[in-house]
């Protein structure tokens, strides 16, 4: 069963396992182990134009592991072994891989009951490559085409020209 929690429950969060996420994953419940985190990285310009920090987290349950993306203040909240608790988190592709976030809407938690049984590393739904359709190119202002005159260039070039 694929969880599209966003898509169906009209963005009420729906309870997940790891092992049942897929790319189009959005408005999900996970409760995962915390098996390894990355190095933390320095990423120079974000959207907002300052300097954050991120690291990657491998979580998982019974069913699954995957990539969980920390940023800032979260990374130093997570430590290996700790079971977290993300909610209203979704899935995005990363290089064609799928990552879980926890975003602005979403929250991460310790739990405070730990979770029971061995995490699945067999099944790492990061490591599956999926195709990532392209992001369209945009030149110049006009999100209808290549300037701000509507995809022509301001000479009048293309489009019809009446002869005199």
């Amino acid at each position: 069963m694929a969880v599209e929690g966003f898509f169906e429950n009209k963005r009420q969060p729906v309870e997940a396992k790891v092992g049942e996420l897929t790319p189009q994953s959005r408005a999900v419940n996970v409760t995962a182990k915390v098996v390894s985190k990355s190095e933390i990285r320095d990423i120079p310009m974000g959207r907002d134009g300052s300097a954050h920090k991120v690291c990657d987290a491998l979580v998982g349950d019974e069913t699954g592991s995957i990539y969980l993306t920390l940023w800032d203040d979260n990374i130093e909240k997570v430590n290996v072994e700790d079971t977290v608790r993300i909610e209203n988190g979704y899935v995005t592709l990363f290089k064609g891989n799928m990552r879980l976030n926890i975003g602005k809407y979403g929250k991460m938690t310790i739990a405070e009951e730990p979770l029971e049984g061995e995490v699945n590393t067999e099944n790492n739904v990061s490591s599956k490559t999926y195709d990532q359709p392209r992001r369209p190119f945009r030149r110049g202002g006009s999100r209808y085409g290549g300037s701000r005159y509507g995809g022509r260039d301001r000479r009048g070039g293309g489009g019809y020209r009446p002869r005199y």
